[in-house]
């Protein structure tokens, strides 16, 4: 990946802003679709570890003959990274923000983006109202959520979310942008938690009582949801990859929002506090083994 200030002149141009565990996702797509890609990431550590995950993923997916050799090239060397959305070009097809879900930095984040006057600003948020995000960019009618699932590589959807002032205009480009990449795509209304977020974190939620409540073990409860719902992974162990935090911001916001059904557990407050929050830490519901922060 090298640090530069512009992208080389391509059909469609796109930038990620984060390049923690979604960003470097979303970043993946793109460039294996043919984008020309630049992402925001101002920590040195974080953006080597991206570059070594992207490179890695890449040999991964040409191993099983999903990328081809262009493709991989794209992917491990053709990336841009610059230190601050201030410094993105100007007039990018689509700037997608990742930045973690904290209401103010988002809205900060969106502001710089906004004055470097991409057609599409997309937020990647599963929560925060798009409306209330919208407020921070001049034209709320080029503004969406575009949610991608991890891992963003495997996973084949991306839910739209249409803002009260999002143009239909907006919406089918964006639709446009993420079937370029492979994706399925379902378009929602700006509700608290979406479809998919409130679906999935109403069964990672009683899935942690039914565990703080000893009606069964962790792998037992994941157990049941993959031999009898057919569930490609459970809900405590997707909530360990997703990041027990994450999970505990996303339910405080739609407690508020929804009522006391979302309401965290006790036993999911007292583990983040502990710093147990699954994958990136090394122990959540379950203990995973120490990896390179590249692969995280």
């Amino acid at each position: 990946m090298s640090d530069t200030r512009s992208v080389e002149s391509a059909p469609r141009a796109m930038a990620v802003v984060g390049g923690g565990t979604m960003g470097v996702g979303i970043v993946y797509v793109y460039a294996a679709a043919g984008w020309s890609v630049t992402v925001v990431e101002p920590d040195d550590a974080r953006a080597r570890a991206m570059q070594l995950t992207l490179s890695d993923v890449a040999k991964a997916g040409a191993t099983r003959g999903k990328l081809t050799p262009p493709q991989v090239a794209q992917v491990s060397q053709g990336v841009q990274r610059v230190s601050s959305a201030n410094e993105l070009p100007q007039g990018l097809d689509l700037v997608v923000e990742t930045v973690p879900e904290r209401l103010a930095l988002k809205q900060q984040v969106l502001g710089q983006i906004d004055a470097r006057q991409p057609r599409i600003i997309a937020t990647n948020t599963s929560a925060l109202s798009i409306d209330q995000l919208a407020a921070s960019v001049r034209d709320p009618a080029n503004f969406l959520g575009m949610h991608f699932f991890n891992p963003v590589w495997s996973l084949p959807m991306v839910e739209l979310i249409r803002g009260q002032h999002t143009s239909v205009q907006t919406l089918a480009l964006a639709r446009e942008f993420a079937e370029s990449t492979g994706k399925t795509t379902i378009t929602v209304g700006d509700v608290p938690g979406f479809a998919t977020s409130r679906l999935d974190l109403i069964a990672s939620l009683e899935a942690m009582r039914m565990l703080q409540d000893g009606v069964a073990s962790a792998e037992d409860i994941d157990r049941a949801m993959v031999i009898a719902y057919r569930h490609p992974i459970g809900p405590l162990r997707l909530s360990d990859i997703v990041g027990l935090d994450v999970r505990l911001d996303i339910a405080r916001h739609l407690r508020v929002a929804l009522g006391e059904r979302y309401a965290p557990p006790p036993l999911l407050e007292q583990m983040v506090a502990r710093g147990e929050l699954g994958q990136k830490s090394g122990k959540g519901f379950f203990d995973w083994p120490a990896i390179p922060p590249a692969s995280r």
